[in-house]
């Protein structure tokens, strides 16, 4: 009998040692299982905060896409009633060159006939002077 009581009595602390050492292994596992939920945690968190600050990026961008493209459309439309006026005073301009050009042709034109005009009145007052002069000498000698 005590030798079965000591048989049981050491299969019991048998027991009990690979009990302990169990719940010690279990307690590191509970450790590290902790340790784990915590850094996801703390994971999470710091995802939901870069989801945020994401968002709000993205936001400010799709903000400043808007501001730019209007920006641009409005310098585009400036452009674009810059052109409109520059090309009706370039033909206005260009309308009031042709005039001018026109005038001219018409001036020159009026000046080349006045000057043969002037040539022609020349010959003429040369011919009556030489004529004149001719006739006065005639008067004279006779």
């Amino acid at each position: 009998g005590v030798f079965l009581y000591n048989h049981l009595q050491q299969k019991v602390r048998n027991a009990e040692a690979l009990a302990q050492k169990y719940k010690q292994q279990q307690e590191a596992l509970s450790a590290q299982l902790q340790v784990v939920y915590e850094h996801r945690s703390r994971l999470e968190r710091s995802l939901q905060k870069e989801r945020g600050e994401h968002k709000k990026t993205k936001e400010d961008f799709l903000v400043y896409k808007l501001e730019a493209q209007e920006a641009l459309n409005k310098e585009k439309q400036d452009s674009m009633n810059r052109y409109g006026a520059l090309s009706s005073q370039h033909k206005i301009l260009k309308n009031q060159h042709d005039d001018v050009k026109k005038q001219l042709l018409d001036l020159q034109l009026q000046h080349n006939s006045l000057r043969l005009e002037h040539r022609k009145s020349l010959e003429s007052q040369s011919q009556k002077l030489a004529q004149l002069q001719q006739d006065r000498d005639s008067e004279v000698t006779n």
